[in-house]
């Protein structure tokens, strides 16, 4: 391992075409700054792409890792994953002449990830990018996998790429400008690994919550989470797989995404909204008798010990939230797949879910007719 990442933990992500690092660990600035004057050096032009509340936030890390970089600024929220962003971040590619052996560099939550990330994957067919994920969430989860996308109007994520980072910064300390409510947002996705694959992760977070980016904890839980993230990439880059696979890192997601969607994006943040999926993932697993109501009672405190909700803010409709998860990613033949826990620490995929079922699901947490 490089001297000057002596103090942090490397994850390897390991795909079928490519390999790369995730750097874990406090106070990276000089590491990433070595990176990007060897790139230079090499003769690659590197942009970077953010949002302006990221970057007044932390302005002492872009001075001490980008530099004299241009910077692409696009404004904060959901809604910038869009065509129109999309089409801004290519212009800014073009503007500074980054050509096939360009990187672009994503600082910021998973929304600059995504973008940057789709907009490098379809520049001149394909540039390589590093990311440098500002978020606890974007650290978990979108940062680590290679998928990229923007949302159109009938839906999130639909317009997309798979286009693996060169590598991934995971600044803990980058954590301190985050609000309590999005650090609890990520902490939804923590949770998700627990329930789906690491039983000990949950138990973990059961004991006592995980709240602030300063709990010595967190290394060791975002590099649990990373690990686990990466062995199921491995095994399963672009969710292939007729059962299980990359689908089981959708847990919660069906039902969070109708309701990011009809509730009309930025109402929840996304942790809030998969945190409501995971309650109801959790009944319809019950449903079944896969588990307890004491385990669906279990994964309910947790949710709320970590500030997050269990059941809608306000009642939405049934018939739009059966009309949003008609149009998820995850439908085959028109069948939706939901991600059942077979026990916390265990979950599987499962296509022949009941309408009834899901319809009694979704009023448990709140839906209405």
């Amino acid at each position: 391992m490089n001297s000057h990442l002596s103090n942090t933990t490397r994850i390897e992500v390991t795909t079928p075409k490519e390999s790369y690092p995730i750097h874990i660990g406090r106070g990276l600035e000089s590491a990433l700054k070595k990176e990007i004057e060897e790139l230079k050096r090499s003769g690659s032009k590197v942009a970077v792409v953010t949002d302006a509340s990221v970057r007044s936030a932390l302005s002492g890390f872009f001075e001490a890792s980008l530099g004299d970089l241009p910077i692409l600024e696009i404004p904060s929220g959901e809604t910038s994953k869009s065509i129109a962003q999309f089409e801004q971040a290519l212009h800014f590619f073009a503007s500074h002449g980054l050509d096939r052996g360009g990187v672009a560099v994503a600082v910021g939550g998973g929304v600059i990830g995504d973008l940057t990330g789709y907009a490098a994957a379809s520049w001149l067919r394909g540039i390589r990018f590093i990311q440098v994920p500002t978020t606890l969430l974007s650290m978990v989860d979108s940062s680590v996998g290679g998928k990229t996308g923007i949302n159109i109007p009938a839906g999130k994520n639909l317009v997309g790429a798979f286009h693996q980072p060169i590598a991934v910064y995971e600044d803990l300390n980058l954590l301190g400008s985050l609000p309590a409510r999005e650090f609890s947002a990520g902490m939804a996705e923590v949770m998700k690994y627990g329930m789906l694959a690491d039983a000990e992760l949950f138990e973990l977070l059961e004991a006592q919550p995980l709240l602030s980016w300063s709990d010595e904890r967190l290394g060791e839980v975002v590099k649990r989470n990373c690990q686990t993230k990466a062995d199921v990439v491995n095994a399963d880059e672009k969710e292939l797989t007729q059962s299980g696979g990359r689908a089981l890192l959708n847990l919660g997601h069906t039902f969070g995404h109708a309701i990011e969607n009809v509730a009309g994006y930025g109402e929840y943040l996304h942790g809030e909204a998969i945190a409501v999926g995971f309650a109801a993932a959790a009944q319809l697993s019950a449903s079944y008798g896969y588990i307890d109501q004491s385990d669906v009672d279990r994964i309910v405190a947790v949710v709320k010990s970590h500030h997050l909700p269990d059941r809608l803010k306000s009642p939405l409709k049934l018939d739009a939230l059966f009309s949003a998860m008609q149009k998820d990613k995850k439908v085959r033949a028109g069948q939706l797949r939901f991600v059942l826990l077979q026990s916390i620490g265990q979950a599987f995929t499962k296509d022949d879910v009941s309408r009834d079922r899901v319809e009694e699901v979704w009023r448990r947490v709140g839906g209405i007719d």
